[in-house]
């Protein structure tokens, strides 16, 4: 696997690609803008320069992918929210293009008051208007739905879920699904053992495609199986344990595919002093690939 972690973008996009040579990444995740405001600053051609010079600084991490903003919601049954988030995502799609990074993911969406059919609907109806109306502006850009905890009312939590969102847009080779193993193990689906690993990317595979999945993230959960809570933490920390991530480091399917931490970055010693748990975190995965 292409190992790395969610890199911070501040002082600039071009930033993250030290930070995450740093940590030793493979590949790396990152924000183009604020993943907490609707709007961002638009990118100028300094911004693309400055992005290129850090890609050919820094060969070695590859690819880069992009995580869009949590605030969008192309589920809501609100239409002024819908349509807001939409042209979020759009704009999203648009400025992963504009910096010739391959890679998007974005959460499905949360139905709110309505329900899930409708909301799916809502999100088959956003995947359909974002194929066409970025087919020229980001045919480069594969765009992702990453599977969910199931929390609240959010929707993708079923493989299920996704299979309906992919045959809505017509299985469009632009689209992919990001695996969270946090969000999987958290929404039912066991990965501990080999047997439960099998039977999970089995089902995966019956009910949506494993051609479809894209891109990882690699995240331990804080509760058990089934739980429906995201919530992240260090890898072998929590319920999913080291046997789980040793099935997805050590699978031959999964050699070439971007696999990104999205866990707590610092964590303070005996000492008091602050440990990178991204080196640790990648150090931990890295020692149980098989030799």
């Amino acid at each position: 696997m292409r190992l790395g972690a969610q890199m911070s973008a501040a002082g600039g996009l071009h930033e993250a690609f030290k930070r995450g040579h740093e940590a030793d990444c493979d590949s790396m995740l990152v924000f183009t803008k604020s993943n907490r405001q609707w709007n961002a600053k638009p990118i100028t051609a300094e911004d693309v320069e400055k992005v290129r010079q850090a890609a050919a600084d820094y060969p070695q991490i590859d690819p880069v992918a992009v995580h869009a903003s949590y605030l969008i919601n192309v589920a809501s049954p609100d239409e002024t929210l819908w349509e807001k988030s939409y042209q979020a995502l759009k704009d999203e799609v648009e400025r992963a293009a504009a910096y010739a990074l391959p890679l998007l993911t974005f959460h499905p969406g949360s139905h709110m008051e309505g329900d899930a059919t409708t909301g799916l609907n809502h999100i088959g109806r956003a995947l359909n208007r974002l194929l066409a109306e970025t087919a020229v502006s980001a045919p480069g850009v594969t765009i992702c739905l990453e599977v969910m905890a199931g929390q609240g009312t959010n929707l993708g939590y079923m493989f299920e879920h996704l299979a309906a969102l992919l045959d809505s847009a017509g299985r469009s080779e632009r689209l992919g699904v990001c695996f969270d193993t946090c969000h999987v193990f958290a929404a039912g689906y066991d990965l501990r053992s080999p047997t439960a690993y099998a039977q999970t990317l089995a089902e995966f595979d019956q009910v949506v495609g494993l051609d479809w999945i894209k891109c990882f993230h690699l995240n331990d959960s804080q509760h058990e199986l089934g739980s429906r809570k995201d919530r992240h933490t260090h890898i072998g920390d929590g319920y999913i344990g080291l046997e789980g991530f040793a099935h997805f480091v050590n699978d031959p399917r999964w050699a070439e595919h971007p696999a990104h931490l999205e866990t707590p970055k610092t964590e303070k010693d005996a000492d008091g002093q602050e440990v990178d748990m991204d080196v640790e975190n990648l150090a931990r995965l890295r020692r149980l690939i098989e030799k």
